[in-house]
């Protein structure tokens, strides 16, 4: 730690709350995910030793935290995209992603995305991380997305993602007759044979769906979706563990379609 780091005392009102909910009502700019961040890589620290973000304070203590060099982030370009805007107001806007539209630049995709066209519509938002976008949909999935447009929105909406307090409830048409809803709570990691694919395994970051029926048919069910957690191909990887695959998804499923008709 060294001699620039700035200094908190922890106030006795303070007593008992872990050290990562004390920081953030200490430095309330600051994502509570970020200060955690910040905690595990040791730029933290309480009385000079480490700490770790779920330690019970008492009160008194000191807490000294680095200061964060400031980084330099590449901001895509700004392109003319059509975005479907369902409604906006001065904190956020609500933009319903057709599929196909990637959310924003990674590898081998430099533009095009919908970050690119929110930068293009919203030059603002490029003070704003990732231009205001706190959560994703696949290339493929449609469905709203919340775009936050000052940095005080972007905190509390992304503490309260981190919190579980905002539910994201998805329609998913799958192979099979479903009989009734259930929960399907098993951790996601990177496939060990293709880095791009995502499974189940042991090792994997922890992952909830919870599914209801919404209709059926005698080969295909559509659910409703709730997540509890936001891992990478999620509902797509969960379906394939409970061998009821996403209709017509290319990767963990058959590139079967859905039915003609209703009442197939």
């Amino acid at each position: 730690m060294t001699e620039s780091a700035e200094l908190y005392q922890i106030p006795p009102e303070f007593s008992g709350l872990r050290l990562d909910q004390a920081v953030a009502k200490l430095l309330p700019e600051f994502s509570r995910n970020r200060l955690q961040r910040w905690i595990r890589d040791g730029q933290v620290r309480v009385n000079g030793e480490a700490a770790q973000p779920r330690q019970r304070l008492v009160g008194g203590e000191v807490v000294a935290i680095e200061p964060i060099a400031p980084t330099t982030v590449a901001v895509p370009a700004a392109q003319a995209i059509e975005l479907d805007v369902i409604d906006e107001d001065a904190d956020v806007i609500i933009i319903n992603k057709p599929p196909g539209l990637v959310v924003h630049p990674g590898a081998g995709i430099s533009d095009g995305t919908l970050q690119n066209g929110l930068l293009y519509r919203y030059p603002e938002l490029a003070d704003i991380p990732r231009a205001g976008i706190i959560h994703r949909l696949d290339k493929n999935t449609s469905g709203l997305m919340v775009v936050t447009r000052t940095l005080q929105a972007h905190k509390v909406l992304t503490d309260k993602l981190a919190e579980r307090e905002i539910s994201r409830e998805y329609f998913a048409l799958v192979h099979g007759w479903i009989i009734s809803g259930g929960t399907v709570d098993a951790a996601i990691g990177r496939h060990p044979g293709d880095r791009t694919r995502m499974t189940v395994t042991e090792g994997g970051r922890e992952a909830r769906s919870h599914y209801r029926l919404a209709r059926q048919w005698p080969h295909h069910t559509l659910l409703r979706v709730q997540l509890d957690t936001g891992r990478t191909h999620q509902i797509r990887v969960h379906m394939r563990h409970i061998r009821h695959p996403v209709v017509g998804d290319p990767t963990y499923g058959n590139r079967t379609g859905p039915p003609a008709r209703s009442g197939e």
